[in-house]
């Protein structure tokens, strides 16, 4: 309703001859906006769900994810894809591997760039990373809601098709009160 109201504003204002001027952020926001409402009428158009196994999300989330990853081989060695190198360095891309991480959308599988010589580290998504960061923060808060490792797997693998073990689950859960003993008993400043 208030983007209606919004509309004939402008309206009126154009109508009055009066110029209107908006920030460069708003404009993004509203072709922000256009493109993800475009996306959701094509998603319906062609039957695909918002959520779940294939959904506009998981397509969405392992698109962003891959284009990051070649954004950063292509940094790592200093030519894009499908450029030559120019001599300056031996290391060259090497293929593609498969990866699937678990994000707060479920499962995505995604292909991660390789070099010849191994020495590119991704930071989007890090060698041997299987979860991002959403996944351990949604383990936590059920664990800290009193739910057991069996419960939280459960509920993962109900709401958002990510089959996670309760060994998983109970290494997060340790990785964060091995945290928070190291934080108690810390060294207090003397005051």
């Amino acid at each position: 309703m208030s983007t209606v109201i919004q509309a004939s504003t402008e309206i009126d204002l154009e109508d009055a001859g009066v110029a209107r001027k908006q920030p460069k952020d708003i404009k993004a926001k509203e072709s922000d906006r256009e493109l993800v409402a475009r996306l959701v009428d094509q998603a319906r158009a062609e039957g695909v769900e918002l959520v779940g196994k294939n959904g506009l999300l998981g397509r969405l989330t392992k698109l962003v994810l891959e284009s990051a990853l070649e954004g950063e081989i292509t940094d790592h060695l200093g030519y894009d894809k499908h450029q030559r190198s120019g001599g300056e360095t031996t290391n060259s891309r090497n293929g593609t591997r498969s990866k699937t991480v678990i994000t707060d959308v479920g499962p995505v599988e995604i292909t991660v760039p390789r070099d010849r010589d191994g020495s590119f580290e991704p930071k989007i998504v890090r060698k041997r990373q299987c979860r991002l960061s959403g996944v351990d923060e949604m383990v936590i808060s059920l664990a800290a809601k009193g739910l057991t490792t069996g419960e939280i797997s459960a509920h993962l693998a109900e709401v958002y098709g990510a089959e996670v073990s309760r060994q998983t689950i109970s290494t997060i859960t340790d990785k964060v009160l091995d945290g928070m003993a190291e934080w108690q008993n810390r060294p207090l400043d003397a005051a």
